[in-house]
């Protein structure tokens, strides 16, 4: 069963950064998909960010453009970059992984079956 390790969560105040870090273990298949979801109390959970492994393709949720970064350093680890944080960012992080996808690449089209456990991100104003 894949596993799915994130790093990096924590508090800071308005303006500041964190990186957060997910690593996948224990998979057969190749992941395809790469993404960071976040959910705040109260709300549905949203995309953040995904890549296409190996390619450069990117999504980006319109709240984070500009300001959140993802990248890969190794095909089984993805970061998010986060600059400029808002209190809104507020949330719990989850790293998610697709075999899969259907179609023209995209969020939606990703198979997303792995999920780590999450990491809490708290911006304070």
């Amino acid at each position: 069963q894949v596993q799915l390790m994130e790093f990096g969560g924590g508090s800071v105040q308005a303006g500041g950064s964190l990186r957060l870090s997910c690593v996948e273990s224990r998979r057969s298949v190749r992941s395809v998909c790469m993404a960071w979801f976040r959910q705040a109390p109260g709300k549905e959970r949203e995309g953040v960010a995904a890549l296409r492994t190996g390619q450069p393709d990117t999504y980006y949720a319109d709240s984070v453009k500009g300001r959140f970064t993802i990248s890969q350093d190794s095909d089984n680890t993805v970061h998010l970059q986060m600059t400029s944080l808002e209190p809104e960012d507020t949330a719990m992080y989850y790293c998610a992984t697709a075999p899969t996808y259907e179609g023209a690449w995209s969020l939606g089209s990703c198979d997303f079956r792995f999920w780590g456990q999450g990491t809490q991100v708290t911006v304070s104003s």
